[in-house]
């Protein structure tokens, strides 16, 4: 089973979840709500894996999240 890592972070600006990742070519989807982006990737994925070639049986998903706020304080 081949395993891959999939990445979130939360675009401050555009207030939407960005999914990337370094194992699947071409992985870069967007959405607002995290849930959402989470099944388009499940779609997603095995169809860029068969699209590259490098399609398996069964694959393994691993998802790590990351989200910075800026904040400003008064006092």
């Amino acid at each position: 089973m081949a395993a891959y890592q999939i990445n979130f972070m939360w675009d401050d600006e555009a207030f939407v979840w960005i999914a990337t990742s370094e194992d699947v070519p071409g992985l870069v989807l967007e959405h607002g709500s995290f849930d959402a982006l989470v099944e388009r990737i499940r779609v997603t994925v095995p169809e860029l894996l068969v699209l590259n070639g490098v399609a398996d049986d069964e694959i393994s998903l691993s998802y790590s999240t990351q989200r910075y706020e800026r904040l400003v304080v008064n006092g």
